[in-house]
């Protein structure tokens, strides 16, 4: 676990573009405490800053292959790297480390950039061949590790964050029209994109592929969870043996790990099987509000750790702490995410390492892919009851031209994005009576009454140069092209690309790193995913119960208790928040980068600044301009 950075040029670098190098890594030091390495090349450097996680006094990086030909750089994990060495070793490959990374080497030998089907991890990857003057870089096929990436024409730069490129000096800082409008209405900026102009994400499951001689850049999409076959299998019985094997392999390290423990079910599930692969080594971290029973988490965490034995770790959450922690908390997160929730992820994350252990595990993905959300199935089932699609999905329904985003905080805010999409199939008949996008596009919108009306206000909010920049529609990232088959599949791919990757994946990363924690997500491992949208292929499970499958192939392990509890995450008092916040900063925005920029004019920005804050909104406008404002003067700050 680490951050990565490095540049490939065209040319033999510069001493200006090493300077930059150099800047580039000494901005991720949080990222890696325990040392940096670099290789250095004519025309590109690779470096990285590590956290020692697996092969303590071995796996420094960069690690090369047998003549130094190979060089790699490795931010996250590779899961089956015990697995993966002894075919490698049989096919006469020699190993230097104990490093779960060196298995990249030799893969790349052995397969060609095919390498990274092999991989079960997560994983930024960047291999620099000096033989064919390439760089590759790969990220995780879940997203799970980031890759930002700033391309001049003449000079590629990556890095595992973005504070990283704007402190190098090589991109400037500009806020990008098109992704802020998009932020408004998501909350975040869906990826590719980023707020800044000119930086961009590799997109999960994919490779960038830089040949030097002669110079090209290409990008490789390697995985889509959609690109699996039916598996007409016993769904219980075949999840048992895959969540066994994913417990084995994803939560394995040489150091203590610990758990972030909600009171529900995916959080605990991800604890229990924790603890039946690696008894004694599980600590357990939950947060708690003072006065705030309904948010409080620690109970019900507590009655669990109790029940398996292990040590229970008791964080409390004050007002005025989160207040004097917000600045740095949207500093961290890297990326504008408008998710109040944040700050208990990162002080459970604090609090680890304080305990000495710098792995924690989460629940996220549960959700996302067993149906936790009613929405979801009442949608599906109300469109087969019209008529409205059938097993090769859905026919004749034309969609409107926006998708909005899921209003909310962290797992809870899916709830009434859910009943957007649910909203969606009622309402079909009055779109397609108005112009609409080709018949073979379908995309998803939501039509609750709170988003609406925000995507309203916005418009209100901006200045007219900056409508006049926004020329894309928010919805351009979501459409599905025909054949619409699987629409369930879909149904869960969306969710995955959107709010759990940006909302959730991201910001857990990143705030993970801040306190130099390798965090870990068991419940998104891909072949725990490609399982469960080839049995859903197979036999589609949204008519049943929520988390019908998951319960099922956890019961017996996860008490009944647990198992019928309802779902719960880490939510705070959000309205005391948002005032408490506002009090503090809210008048940073009447004279603020947002109105110095030309995105809002001075006299929305007094508004927002004032509140009052909508009681059926969970998300207020008001809210994501002062996350954003607050965002963008700290990354002004990092420019040199």
């Amino acid at each position: 676990m680490c951050g990565i950075s490095g540049i490939v040029s065209r040319h033999p670098l510069t001493p200006r573009q090493e300077e930059a190098a150099a800047r580039l890594n000494a901005a991720l030091a949080h990222r890696g405490p325990n040392g940096e390495g670099a290789h250095r090349a004519a025309q590109a450097v690779l470096a990285m800053r590590r956290l020692s996680i697996i092969d303590l006094d071995g796996g420094w990086q960069p690690i090369y292959n047998e003549d130094r030909s190979l060089a790699v750089t490795c931010n996250g994990e590779i899961y089956n790297y015990i697995e993966l060495r002894p075919t490698l070793e049989a096919r006469g490959h020699r190993y230097s480390t104990n490093s779960d990374v060196e298995n990249i080497l030799h893969l790349y030998e052995e397969h060609g950039l095919d390498f990274v089907h092999h991989l079960r991890g997560m994983f930024a990857i960047a291999l620099w061949d000096e033989k064919r003057g390439r760089l590759v870089l790969a990220r995780d096929r879940m997203g799970e590790k980031p890759i930002y990436l700033y391309d001049d024409g003449e000079t590629l730069y990556y890095a595992s964050e973005m504070k990283a490129l704007l402190a190098s000096g090589a991109a400037a800082f500009e806020l990008d029209p098109v992704a802020i409008h998009d932020y408004f209405h998501f909350q975040y900026v869906p990826e590719p994109a980023t707020a800044v102009k000119g930086i961009r994400k590799l997109s999960a499951g994919h490779m960038l592929v830089v040949e030097t001689e002669p110079w090209s850049v290409r990008e490789i999409k390697y995985w889509d969870m959609l690109d699996v076959d039916p598996l007409d299998a016993d769904p219980v019985q075949t999840l048992r043996g895959v969540l066994d094997e994913m417990a084995e392999l994803v939560i394995r390290a040489d150091v203590p790990v610990g758990v972030a423990l909600s009171s529900g079910l995916d959080s605990s599930a991800v604890t229990t099987l924790a603890v039946s692969k690696y008894p004694g080594t599980m600590h357990a971290f939950s947060v708690g509000y003072p006065g705030k029973l309904h948010n409080d988490e620690r109970a019900g965490a507590r009655a669990l750790a109790e029940h398996l034995k292990i040590p229970f770790h008791d964080v409390e959450l004050h007002t005025e702490e989160m207040v004097a922690c917000f600045p740095d908390v949207n500093f961290y997160r890297d990326d504008p995410i408008a998710d109040i929730s944040g700050f208990g992820y990162y002080m459970v994350q604090k609090a680890s390492r304080e305990a000495g252990i710098p792995v924690m595990l989460q629940g996220q993905g549960g959700d996302e892919l067993f149906w936790g959300y009613d929405w979801v199935r009442a949608a599906l089932g109300e469109s087969r009851a019209r008529g409205e699609d059938d097993r090769a999905g859905l026919k004749n329904l034309w969609a409107s031209r926006e998708f909005i985003r899921p209003t909310g905080l962290s797992r809870a805010g899916l709830g009434p994005f859910a009943y957007g999409l649910g909203g969606l199939v009622p309402t079909w008949q009055r779109y397609r009576r108005r112009t609409a996008p080709p018949p073979e596009r379908l995309v998803f919108y939501d039509l609750a009454r709170d988003y609406a009306r925000a995507t309203r206000e916005a418009g209100a909010l901006f200045t007219p140069n900056f409508r006049a920049a926004v020329t894309e529609m928010p919805g351009r990232h979501f459409m599905l092209e025909r054949p619409w088959r699987d629409l369930p599949a879909h149904f869960t791919k969306l969710i995955a690309q959107t709010y759990l990757l940006e909302n959730g994946v991201a910001q857990g990363d990143r705030l993970g790193m801040a306190s130099s924690i390798e965090l870990r997500l068991p419940l998104l491992d891909y072949k725990l995913v490609e399982t469960v949208i080839g049995l859903r292929k197979a036999r589609p499970d949204h008519t049943l119960p929520p988390k019908h499958w998951f319960k099922e192939a956890l019961r017996g392990r996860v008490p009944d208790w647990v198992l019928e509890r309802p779902k719960r995450g880490f939510e705070p008092p959000v309205r005391a928040w948002h005032a408490a916040l506002f009090a503090a900063y809210g008048d940073r925005l009447a004279d603020g980068v947002l109105v110095e920029e030309g995105i809002l004019t001075p006299n929305a920005a007094r508004q927002l600044a004032s509140g009052p804050f909508p009681k059926n909104t969970t998300t207020p406008l008001s809210f994501k301009a002062l996350t954003l404002e607050l965002w963008a003067r700290r990354m002004q700050d990092q420019l040199p």
